[in-house]
């Protein structure tokens, strides 16, 4: 019996792993992809960023250098002053604290009531409850300029013109939140629920026990968009509110452009504050969002 032996050198490489240029090159297609995906991920993120890095730079200069000619990014001085300056201008302390009031009020009510729609959709057996379901869905489908004159004729039967009520309160029951929860609750396992029922726990304490804990991800999704929606919501404040006790931010900053003269600086140090809430909302709900984004609406059985 003879044992061959494997000479060594180059020859004796290529027979014992064959070829490798075919997987050299097949790295090298793979390292170019993904720089040419980070080169465009790159060039995406600094053109996204430029109005917000315009914006600060604006709000840093002086009044006569924000659309002056030959202007650069950085003007001839960098007038911190100008933030300051925002809530002596306007009241927008005020108006900062009507919108912080109206969008957590919003979006507490907004959960609350499409938590227990979307459980209800989900577990609860009712006749028509599909065909319902559809239905709620197709008001997801009529834009907010469509019912603003109804909606605004509704308020003054109420007598709730020009009150946080008018703001919150039409908005408080939508089918995007239904929808969005109703999703993540059908891909719970429903054996957790019957195993809670057998230990005598009620639809109630099911809902607030079983599934809102694990749920958690898509609730925080919900509130995190609810907020958004809230905080920015410009037209329907704009119809139901007439003076300044009760507008909100972006009713505010309109109101630095006026007849009297265009306050560019002050209108971009103050949207630049206004950004404030949702940064941080965002930055302590991270954990949440990034997990309800992957999972919510996905699962539905």
């Amino acid at each position: 019996m003879t044992v061959e032996t494997i000479p060594p050198g180059p020859a004796g490489l290529a027979e014992v792993g064959g070829d490798q240029r075919p997987a050299r090159a097949r790295r090298r297609r793979t390292s170019s992809r993904a720089v040419l995906s980070q080169v465009l991920l790159t060039a995406v993120l600094v053109l996204f960023l430029m109005p917000f890095v315009w914006m600060i730079a604006s709000a840093l200069k002086p009044p006569a250098e924000v659309f002056g000619g030959g202007a650069g990014l950085i003007g001839s001085e960098v007038r911190w002053s100008n933030f300051a300056e925002v809530w002596s201008y306007l009241p927008f302390g005020r108006f900062m604290l009507n919108g912080l009031f109206v969008a957590v009020s919003g979006t507490v009510v907004v959960c609350v009531t499409s938590v227990l729609s979307a459980y209800a959709f989900a577990r609860l057996r009712f006749r028509g409850r599909d065909r319902l379901f559809l239905v709620y869905l197709g008001t997801l489908m009529v834009p907010q300029e469509v019912t603003v004159v109804p909606m605004f004729i509704l308020m003054q039967q109420f007598g709730w013109v020009d009150s946080y009520a008018a703001l919150i309160l039409p908005w408080a029951f939508t089918a995007f939140g239904t929808f969005l929860l109703r999703q993540f609750f059908l891909s719970i396992p429903s054996e957790l629920e019957e195993a809670a029922t057998i230990d005598g726990a009620g639809r109630l304490r099911i809902l607030l026990q079983v599934v809102l804990p694990i749920a958690k991800p898509a609730v925080a999704v919900l509130a995190a968009f609810t907020f958004i929606n809230y905080w920015n919501s410009f037209l329907w404040p704009l119809i139901v509110v007439n003076g300044r006790e009760t507008a909100t931010v972006p009713l505010g900053l309109n109101l630095f452009l006026s007849q009297n003269g265009n306050q560019w600086h002050l209108l971009m140090a103050a949207s630049a504050i206004s950004m404030l809430p949702t940064v941080v909302m965002v930055v302590l709900l991270q954990r949440h969002l990034v997990r309800g984004i992957a999972l919510s609406g996905l699962g539905g059985r």
